[in-house]
């Protein structure tokens, strides 16, 4: 399985944004960051270990010194990723000229085959389909896309609050229809998008089963 890369706290500046700054042009020691930006040793530990929390940075190793063994920190693996701001115009871009080049038909299946090779990249879901569900919930959030699960007769519908591709869905729901492919393929279910592609889009898939039973719309999230 592809790891999803570490995201770039909103909060990462000063002391910490400057230390992952260093350790983007290379690796270094304790005593080498706090040398270069005039702090303790101690100070740098306490930014190290947080920055270690968010996934941003690691231990990549020794350096042998006069004394003892230092370690060597380094930027975790896929942490440029976090920084990096080309990919939401890139892909933006992408989808304009496939949607310009190709027929809608095309364009479709070249999404729904995108969903699926997303999905080859997570394991299988266990246990009965409300907690596939609650997992597949879980997965997107994962993803970034902050949702909730509501229970309907027949079925459930995951609504998100946002959208996770929502720079790049305006007026295009075969993107979104490469996350329908995705949630199919992993819940085992048939699962129909209705996204809201408007001023502010909002993620919506319908997984459309018998299993769970009839019943009032009511909260199944937790």
């Amino acid at each position: 399985m592809t790891p999803v890369p570490p995201r770039a706290p909103g909060s990462l500046r000063g002391t910490r944004a400057r230390i992952v700054d260093l350790l983007r042009r290379s690796r270094l020691t304790v005593n080498e960051i706090a040398a270069q930006l005039g702090l303790t040793h101690n100070a740098v530990r306490g930014h190290l270990a947080a920055l270690q929390h968010e996934g941003l940075v690691r231990e990549g190793g020794f350096q042998r010194s006069a004394s003892r063994p230092a370690v060597v920190y380094e930027l975790a693996p896929g942490a440029d990723a976090a920084f990096s701001k080309a990919y939401v115009p890139f892909v933006a871009h992408l989808v304009r000229v496939l949607q310009e080049r190709l027929p809608q038909g095309q364009l479709d299946e070249v999404m729904h085959i995108v969903g699926r090779s997303l999905a080859a990249e997570w394991p299988r879901l266990h246990g009965d389909l409300p907690q596939r569900v609650e997992a597949a919930s879980a997965l997107l959030e994962e993803l970034g896309a902050l949702n909730e699960i509501d229970r309907l007769d027949g079925g459930f519908v995951i609504r998100g609050h946002g959208c996770l591709l929502a720079e790049v869905v305006h007026q295009r729901p075969e993107v979104c229809r490469a996350v329908e492919s995705l949630l199919t393929e992993v819940l085992e279910v048939p699962v129909q998008e209705c996204c809201e592609r408007g001023e502010r889009p909002r993620c919506c898939f319908r997984i459309a089963t018998t299993e769970g039973g009839g019943g009032a719309v009511q909260r199944a999230r937790r």
